[in-house]
């Protein structure tokens, strides 16, 4: 059943039992869900204990309690060595809950984050890498390509409630680096087929609707015919209502909104998970979440990743000796390349930013976006130069880059900042020869990293790198303990800098 539409899941999502609505959205039932269901409307309605009560005797839930240090000697690498069996899960069985099971075994976050996250692994994969564990990530790929086929697309995670929705498109980067690793010495051509296959499944997928558009159509799902008749991306999701995990948060922040807008605000707020930065300036039409418009946002690190898709697709198929896709998805990543020229970067500010094609402005919030077209190697060497001062003169902090120049509320903002975001600056800055300015930027996040663990004696999904003795803030949740990505940038970066 679809428990998330159920009478028992509104009432304990808006009776507040839990402070993170995710909780619940994750909860196992003791039997099954619809068993839990059908019971309740038979005893309801229930005052707060008592469906408190009522909870506790029908579900169970997973425990997100993570080891901290070991002991006053232990380092930062090796905390991270040690974490990696706790964030690891083996293949699932089927159970009475949200989850979708998986195949092949797999690593989380941590904390609240119980499940497979689609772009958190491939940072986590940098340092699993790093120790020479190449089967986790092969097993992580497997599940993503078993999902995709299952899904249609590859969910923001293994739970039913994200799967319509994805993340940012990695497939790409996790199958490069398994193929560097392992397979393209033995020229396993068997291997690359089958990714290859599911590569081009998930450009389908981003892709879908684009032979609908024309000048009155402009938009489908996640695909934007732009002026110039180049195709652009866009973060989407299918569903146009309150997220199940945040349900209670949806609602409340819909309902300031005239009845009419809801419908959208769900929508946006939605694309935005899609996009992975759940929640920052990028998407919104005024400093605050009802103000959401990510459908309108035409960004420029998907675009910048979804080239590299195109640009690897068409690699892959000179490497299977297929002529015409070679050809094919040359040229498209050709031409997006000269689209993210044109609307993607601001010869004024010499940055590249987003683009609002409602609008049809660029978009004044400079972030860490901006790094992309760097790491996957589509900006020219002027537009490298400019975007490496900006951020050595605007971005770069003691605790490493900002995400936005912009202070707000959001995570995704100032004083922030993201191990991903770091990864993607600093692989950038080495594919253009700035590597003084990569160990800048590494040197301070370390330095943050080895300060914090002192005090924290664990690693964190996020930090305040403008005033590293605060901890992070913003956002619809407390600050995580793990984590996953933060493990594995940080891994790297110890690896670049021995």
């Amino acid at each position: 059943m679809n428990f998330v539409n159920s009478q028992l899941f509104l009432d304990v999502q808006l009776a507040a039992i839990f402070s993170d609505s995710k909780t619940f959205a994750d909860a196992i039932a003791n039997d099954s869900w619809q068993s839990a269901c059908d019971l309740y409307l038979r005893v309801k309605p229930l005052t707060t204990p008592q469906l408190t009560e009522f909870v506790a005797q029908h579900f169970t839930f997973e425990s997100t309690q993570l080891p901290t240090q070991q002991s006053s000697s232990d380092s930062v690498q090796s905390y991270i060595a040690n974490l990696w069996p706790y964030l690891h899960r083996n293949a699932d069985t089927a159970n009475a809950s949200s989850l979708l099971p998986l195949k092949h075994s797999y690593i989380v976050p941590g904390g609240r984050f119980q499940e497979i996250y689609y772009w958190d692994s491939y940072f986590t994969a940098l340092g699993l890498q790093d120790i020479g564990d190449i089967d986790s990530i092969e097993a992580m790929l497997a599940n993503f390509i078993d999902l995709q086929n299952r899904n249609g697309c590859i969910p923001n995670g293994n739970r039913s409630y994200y799967s319509s929705r994805s993340q940012p498109p990695i497939l790409a980067l996790m199958v490069d680096l398994i193929w560097q690793a392992k397979y393209c010495k033995n020229s396993d051509f068997a291997w690359l087929t089958d990714c290859v296959v599911a590569l081009e499944q998930e450009y389908t997928f981003w892709m879908q609707g684009a032979e609908l558009l024309n000048q009155q159509i402009s938009s489908h799902k996640r695909v934007v015919k732009m002026a110039n008749g180049a195709l652009l991306n866009r973060y989407w999701d299918d569903q146009a209502t309150p997220r199940p995990e945040s349900l209670r948060e949806d609602l409340h922040d819909a309902s300031l909104l005239p009845e009419q807008q809801r419908a959208n605000y769900y929508r946006n707020i939605r694309a935005a998970c899609e996009s992975g930065w759940d929640f920052s300036s990028r998407w919104l039409g005024k400093n605050k979440l009802t103000s959401i418009q990510t459908t309108d946002i035409i960004p420029v690190d998907l675009n910048s990743l979804l080239y590299y898709l195109e640009k690897q697709l068409g690699h892959y198929f000179a490497v299977l000796n297929n002529t015409n896709k070679q050809q094919y998805f040359e040229q498209q990543a050709a031409q997006r390349r000269a689209a993210i020229n044109q609307y993607l970067f601001s010869t004024d500010m010499g940055f590249f930013v987003d683009f609002n094609y409602q609008s049809q402005q660029q978009s004044t919030v400079l972030s860490l976006a901006a790094t992309v077209p760097l790491f996957v190697n589509c900006a020219s060497e002027e537009q490298a130069v400019l975007v490496k001062n900006k951020l050595m003169s605007d971005f770069l902090k003691p605790g490493g880059l900002v995400t936005t120049l912009n202070e707000t509320s959001q995570q995704w903002d100032s004083p922030n900042g993201w191990a991903p975001l770091q990864w993607f600056a600093v692989h950038g800055f080495h594919q253009y020869g700035f590597v003084a300015d990569a160990n800048i930027i590494m040197s301070n996040w370390l330095q943050m990293i080895e300060n914090s663990f002192k005090t924290d004696h664990c690693l964190l999904e996020k930090y305040n790198v403008y005033e590293p003795e605060n901890r992070a803030g913003g956002g619809e949740y407390k600050v995580q303990q793990g984590f996953g990505w933060t493990n594995g940038v940080t891994s790297r970066f110890y690896h670049l800098t021995k």
